[in-house]
């Protein structure tokens, strides 16, 4: 494909322009990065913006056939819109190590079981414990939190380490057609999870009934309406975990929720705010980076007193990274030692 193209760029977790040498049909391109990156890219022709939907290695969006090294991304079986998706890894020498993805011999997986609503929502339990008195983690984009970031297998490994307390987890599916105005703040969403959803963990499993040890968590949109459920909603949540927060929303007002910190009473909520060192890109709009207003989010909440982890990983803007950024957030609003 690239011999036709016009122009080809490696996307996604990167964004490097490839130029093609004069006379031939050889491309290139040369960059220095950090020794402990870790992304996923693929190759795009002709200004498409869309990852491949199979690993053959060509069209307009195509793995890299040189690279042996391919994550899939599976549909969600139940949201038609959804499709699968491919991406190439890069994962350099000194890349950090995913200590709590796999399975470990010796620890019983949790129990995984639908709840009665009409929106999708999965609820795990870990094996062995009754859920009386257990806080709760609801998470947004269920289906990818479950099979991408593997957060089942990260929960059961944090709990039998003893890094965190045992918790039941709610797992909400986002469908795609209807993900960005579900994930807004404002939407319907905050109402089912505060409204009905942890009422229904109280009653029907006897959790969630301390506040100041629930969580709430999401990534890329759903990190941002986390952010802005716990905000308004401290009676429900004590605590935040958003991966590359969308921060910049909405793109015609940009960063109205950081502006909001500094309107609403403060709340006793903690919070993780981690972002990828490449998400320098602007944002939908051209409003600021994913960096930039995460950055700005830290500073606004340290500077209304809330307790923030931060931190900036080397990646972009994938679940490469957040599925091993996930059990640091955890750790540091809910592990045995988080204050």
């Amino acid at each position: 494909m690239a011999g036709s193209a016009r122009s080809t760029r490696v996307w996604w977790g990167l964004d490097v322009p490839i130029e093609r040498m004069p006379g031939n049909d050889l491309w290139y391109a040369t960059r220095v990065l950090p020794s402990d990156l870790t992304t996923a890219y693929c190759f795009v022709h002709d200004g498409a913006a869309e990852l491949p939907r199979d690993a053959s290695g060509r069209g307009k969006s195509h793995v890299d056939a040189g690279n042996p090294g391919r994550y899939r991304f599976a549909a969600d079986p139940s949201d038609p819109d959804d499709h699968d998706a491919w991406v190439s890894l890069l994962t350099l020498p000194d890349a950090p190590p995913e200590p709590w993805l796999a399975p470990r011999p010796g620890v019983t997986p949790g129990i995984l079981s639908p709840a009665p609503f009409d929106r999708e929502v999965v609820v795990y339990q870990p094996s062995g414990v009754s859920t009386a008195g257990l806080p709760v983690l609801v998470v947004f984009d269920g289906w990818v939190a479950r099979e991408v970031q593997r957060i089942p297998a990260v929960l059961d490994n944090l709990i039998a380490a003893g890094e965190i307390p045992p918790l039941v987890a709610l797992f909400v599916t986002n469908r795609t057609a209807v993900r960005d105005d579900d994930l807004a703040p404002g939407s319907n969403l905050g109402g089912f999870v505060t409204g009905e959803l942890l009422p229904w963990a109280r009653d029907t499993l006897g959790a969630g009934l301390d506040a100041r040890a629930n969580m709430i968590a999401g990534a890329s949109r759903g990190g941002l309406t986390a952010a802005y459920i716990g905000l308004t909603a401290p009676e429900s949540f004590g605590a935040v975990i958003s991966q590359s927060g969308s921060f910049w929303w909405p793109s015609d007002h940009p960063g109205q929720l950081i502006r909001e910190v500094a309107e609403r009473p403060v709340a006793d909520v903690r919070f993780s705010l981690d972002v990828g060192i490449f998400e320098t890109f602007p944002a939908p709009g051209g409003v600021p980076s994913q960096v930039d207003m995460n950055r700005a989010m830290r500073d606004a909440l340290r500077k209304r007193g809330y307790q923030v982890a931060y931190a900036e990983y080397s990646g972009g803007h994938d679940y490469v990274n957040w599925r091993r950024t996930f059990a640091d957030g955890l750790i540091a609003v809910a592990g045995v030692h988080a204050s």
